[in-house]
């Protein structure tokens, strides 16, 4: 994972990096205590990353005031690779692309495949390659606008790299967090990604099509969602046969019009 955004060691706010939890016979003894040297260098760190998530938050709230001056509707989506987001871009696109002016930015770390798939289904999008980068950041979506230019009043999507953990972290101006998860991942994914559902405003439960065919609880699963977010709310669609659609499409057009 990157160096800046706190994965690779403690974070800045002070929560542990890792807590390693041995358990069992054979447990190991503790690992002797860090030297000077070790200490000084985990304090660089801890600095450079509160530099970088403090630059992010000031271009964050630039894209924040630009969103609000022109009336675009910012959804930022998150989830696991895997778990559909491409392919519920694509069905709202042909759907609801045109009454929605929807606009998208992709964040991969390689290749345009998403964005080709978006640009096949009829939408403008711009494809960000974050390389090592293992999420999208405030700067990047800064420039993407500059290019793709979203009209007034649109739905712009910002399709973030797939990965729990650090995009949770980093702010980029949108209106909305939107986490999609899969009945595929399992209904614990809440518990064990705490921050990410944490900061989420809406979870779309996705392939409700295959819960004939995979242990999932959806219950269970809304229930480890209401213990890290009380507030966010649950829509359980199918992006592939279109079950559950509707209320998504409800829920953009509200955001859209700020009703």
């Amino acid at each position: 994972m990157c160096t800046t955004c706190g994965c690779s060691g403690e974070r800045p706010d002070d929560s542990p990096g890792f807590v390693l939890d041995l358990r069992g016979k054979g447990a190991a003894a503790a690992p002797p205590p860090p030297s000077n040297l070790e200490r000084e260098e985990k304090s660089r760190r801890i600095l450079l990353e509160q530099a970088i998530l403090d630059k992010n938050r000031r271009i964050a709230e630039r894209n924040r005031g630009w969103f609000a001056n022109q009336s675009v509707a910012a959804i930022n989506l998150l989830s696991a690779p895997g778990s559909g987001k491409t392919t519920l871009l694509e069905r709202t696109v042909r759907q609801r692309g045109d009454a929605l002016g929807i606009r998208v930015i992709e964040g991969d770390q390689a290749t345009s495949l998403d964005a080709d798939r978006i640009a096949a289904a009829g939408a403008q999008v711009l494809q960000v390659n974050t390389g090592t980068g293992c999420h999208l950041d405030a700067e990047m979506i800064e420039r993407a606008l500059a290019e793709l230019r979203p009209a007034r009043s649109s739905c712009l999507f910002i399709e973030n790299v797939g990965n729990l953990v650090c995009p949770a972290l980093f702010d980029l101006g949108e209106r909305r967090r939107v986490v999609i998860a899969a009945v595929t991942e399992g209904e614990d994914k809440p518990l064990k990604y705490p921050h990410m559902f944490r900061g989420c405003d809406l979870v779309l439960l996705n392939k409700i099509d295959l819960l004939p065919y995979v242990p999932f609880d959806v219950r269970r699963f809304e229930s480890h969602l209401r213990t890290v977010n009380p507030h966010a709310r649950m829509l359980p669609l199918s992006a592939l046969n279109g079950d559950g659609m509707d209320a998504w499409y409800g829920w953009l057009e509200r955001e859209q019009t700020g009703s």
